[in-house]
């Protein structure tokens, strides 16, 4: 399950950049506040891989980081802010529906409704956190991966990748975990959870140095449609 959720996972994020560089950044975006808003989903459940603890979303969410890898890299860094910025703003678009669907009174008793219920109620929490960490780490990948690839002049794309992705994935994994888990009952110990997820983190920004090297060979094959006028 592990190896089959997360090559789709970066597969989907790899064919929304090739469909960006060929019909306009707007289907990375897409692609970005999609992922953003279904890690969030899937963060309230935690799951157990090779052992360690980690939310379900740990791999849409590190996904995102290959896209603003991608779009810093290929369309500027003003680019890959202005698309971490409009992720931010559609996924707060959901919030006000899923707060008023949780609290609205269901037509009729239903087991389906109280999971529903159960499953998005703790939804404000997660959704804070994954804010939170998603602004300050994305912003920081955006800034690190620009500031490396001036260092190295456009060459060691893996460099920039990993440095940039590494960093940014530690600070994400604390302030996420923290804000979401603190003090909840029955979660693991908050370092260990911190710890484990940033290991699994680790393992996918390493899997995708490939796919980054991959996309950006094909889509300089494929005509570049600039963004703005």
């Amino acid at each position: 399950m592990f190896f089959y959720w997360g090559v789709g996972t970066l597969l989907v994020a790899g064919l929304s950049v090739i469909l960006a560089r060929r019909f306009g950044i707007e289907f990375i975006v897409a692609a970005m506040a999609g992922l953003l808003i279904i890690s969030n989903i899937l963060a309230v459940k935690l799951v157990s891989i090779f052992g360690y603890t980690v939310p379900a979303g740990v791999f849409t969410f590190a996904a995102i980081y290959l896209l603003t890898d991608m779009l810093s890299e290929r369309w500027g860094r003003q680019a890959a802010q202005k698309a971490v910025w409009t992720s931010f703003y559609a996924n707060l678009v959901i919030l006000f529906p899923v707060i008023i669907a949780v609290n609205w009174q269901p037509a009729f008793p239903s087991d389906v409704f109280e999971s529903f219920d159960s499953v998005l109620v703790l939804a404000p929490r997660i959704v804070l956190a994954s804010f939170v960490a998603y602004l300050i780490s994305q912003h920081h990948d955006v800034l690190a991966f620009d500031m490396w690839k001036k260092i190295t002049k456009g060459r060691f794309l893996w460099l920039r990748n990993n440095a940039s992705t590494f960093v940014s994935q530690f600070i994400d994994s604390v302030i996420f975990i923290t804000i979401a888990f603190a003090g909840t009952s029955g979660s693991p110990p908050l370092i260990e959870m911190i710890l484990a997820q940033y290991f699994i983190k680790l393992m996918i920004a390493i899997f995708d140095t490939p796919l980054i090297y991959m996309l950006t060979y094909c889509i300089d094959r494929i005509p570049f449609r600039k963004v703005g006028p």
